[in-house]
C-alpha cells in the first residue's frame, strides 16, 4: 500500500506564482505580481483532481509565510487569499487593503 507524499510548495518566480506539487505533479498555484514592496495575489486555483485535500489552504499559508520572510506586504485581490486572511490574523500585520489604485495597476499588468 502506498502512502501519499507530503505536498510541496515552491515559488516559481519566472511564472510569478507559488505552486503546490503532489508526488511531483502540479496540483495548484496562487499567482502574484510584485508592486514595489507589495506582493499582489490575484488568482488561486487547485486542479479538480486534487480538490478536498486542503491543498489551497496549505499553498496560501506557505506563500504568505514566504512573503513575510521576504519582508514584503500582502495585497489580497484574489478572493481565496482574502478569505484565508479573515481566518488567519497572524498575517494581519503585513496585509494591505485592495485599493482602486492597486486594482487599476493590476489590470494594466494583466492585459
Amino acid at each position: 500500500m502506498s502512502t501519499p507524499s507530503t505536498p510541496v510548495v515552491q515559488r516559481a518566480d519566472d511564472r510569478h506564482r507559488y505552486e503546490i506539487l503532489v508526488d511531483g505533479e502540479l496540483a495548484g498555484f496562487t499567482e502574484y505580481l510584485d508592486r514595489d514592496a507589495q506582493r499582489v495575489f490575484h488568482h488561486t486555483v487547485v486542479d479538480e483532481a486534487f480538490a478536498g485535500r486542503g491543498l489551497a489552504g496549505q499553498l496560501v499559508q506557505e506563500a504568505l509565510t514566504d512573503v513575510r520572510a521576504a519582508g514584503k506586504r500582502i495585497v489580497p485581490v484574489c478572493p481565496y487569499v482574502a478569505k484565508f486572511l479573515t481566518k488567519h490574523d497572524e498575517f494581519a500585520d503585513l496585509t494591505d487593503p485592495v485599493t482602486p489604485e492597486v486594482t487599476d495597476w493590476l489590470r494594466t499588468r494583466l492585459h
